[in-house]
């Protein structure tokens, strides 16, 4: 079978989905994954056969508009900015994956993909299947992902709704940019105003979560086509190598803290490096800290802290004694699967939602959303994490438990 994978938005969210195209390139299908123009390397190191979609997603989040209303950390602002730029990129990334997709089998991707994947399968004649990494599918179980917990207070009613709010929120600030793209590019109708959640191209066709079941059950009101797959994960290269201040620093003293906030960047990047450090030296740790896309600063360090650009999360999560980031699913799931205690400081978005979910299954502390960080609650949340033997205890069997699932195996299996 041919399959066009459509991924876009960080590396953090384009990376599952280059494991899913590894295992599905490795049981015989050919697959195309298509995405931003910076991922080309990346995509092309793991034998992918590659496509371009315009586009250079970590230049919006570092521009200062972007970074203003990340400050903000509202939501709703954020997806009313993003949506503004999609109406120039929706109409590349028809004529792209138009190009992209020809002679396709099928057409598969996450929620990043997800509107301009059905309108491209509808074109095309070919069933689309959704790969989200966060539940997307309405269930009484719990809340949607952009909700807080509390909205579970209010019974299985209240968390079905959220799940549809969550779906049009998603929706409603992409539609006039979606339905641009359909008209100008593709030639097909406007999608429903309530969204192409009904799309023929999605009868039939399995829904597929790359969340592990250990972490989140599959609910019981999903039907029998959704399925909670497990995660799935690049693992390190082979001949990856970590540099040596790395090698170094790692074998001069007792595990160290992993610390950093991948795509999200900060305003003021030296305030939040002072503060961490304030935090690990009153913790009493060692600590790597990852700068990632200009979240952190570079600064004077003692010598019990260390600081790099980024280092695969499958190398170094394992060496490390806890993790402290913002939440992304690819980072949770990397942190989880690490078997080590894990903090979020979320800062928009369902960052929150996996920082609550690791405190529930009690493998790390509350989260600490980001305007409320300080230098005592950090130093507190690090100190428990490192001492406190029952977090670490789960953190570890939980772990075990993800490593033993195989999520992209069972996607191979459901789509055979």
């Amino acid at each position: 079978m041919r399959i066009a994978v459509i991924a876009m938005g960080s590396r953090g969210d384009v990376q599952p989905y280059v494991a899913l195209g590894k295992g599905l390139q490795q049981a015989g299908h050919t697959v195309r994954l298509l995405t931003h123009e910076n991922y080309a390397a990346f995509v092309a190191a793991h034998g992918l056969d590659f496509w371009p979609m315009r586009g250079d997603v970590q230049a919006v989040v570092e521009s200062p508009e972007m970074q203003a209303l990340l400050d903000k950390g509202n939501f709703l602002a954020i997806t009313v900015h993003t949506a503004k730029l999609a109406k120039e990129a929706a109409l590349h990334w028809a004529e792209d994956g138009l190009a992209g997709c020809q002679d396709s089998d099928l057409i598969l991707a996450g929620m990043g993909g997800m509107n301009a994947g059905i309108s491209l399968a509808e074109k095309l004649g070919i069933p689309f299947v959704q790969a989200p990494v966060v539940p997307f599918t309405p269930t009484a179980a719990f809340p949607g992902a952009l909700f807080p917990r509390s909205v579970g207070r209010l019974g299985g009613a209240a968390n079905r709704i959220s799940h549809h709010l969550m779906r049009q929120i998603m929706w409603q600030g992409f539609r006039g940019a979606d339905n641009a793209a359909r008209k100008q590019v593709l030639g097909l109708p406007p999608a429903p105003f309530w969204g192409p959640y009904r799309s023929p191209t999605l009868h039939n066709q399995p829904v597929l979560c790359g969340v592990s079941p250990s972490v989140i059950s599959k609910p019981a009101d999903w039907g029998v086509n959704a399925h909670m797959t497990g995660y799935w994960f690049v693992d390190a290269e082979d001949d990856w190598t970590p540099p040596p201040a790395l090698a170094d620093f790692l074998v001069a003293g007792p595990p160290p803290v992993a610390i950093g906030f991948g795509s999200m960047s900060n305003r003021n990047p030296a305030e939040m490096t002072r503060l961490i450090v304030d935090a690990v030296k009153k913790a009493g740790q060692r600590a790597v800290l990852l700068s990632g896309w200009q979240g952190l600063a570079t600064a004077a360090l003692p010598d019990s802290i260390l600081m790099i650009e980024s280092a695969p999360h499958a190398w170094l999560f394992p060496r490390m004694a806890a993790t402290v980031h913002h939440g992304g699913a690819g980072t949770t799931a990397a942190g989880l699967r690490a078997g080590v205690p894990s903090l979020v400081v979320p800062f928009f978005g369902d960052q929150p939602f996996w920082g609550q979910r690791i405190a529930d299954l009690g493998v790390g502390p509350a989260p600490i959303p980001r305007k409320r960080l300080t230098v005592d609650n950090l130093a507190q949340a690090i100190g428990r994490m490192t001492t406190d033997g029952e977090i670490q205890r789960r953190a570890e069997q939980l772990g075990a438990s993800i490593r033993a699932e195989d999520g992209v195996a069972r996607v191979v299996e459901l789509l055979q």
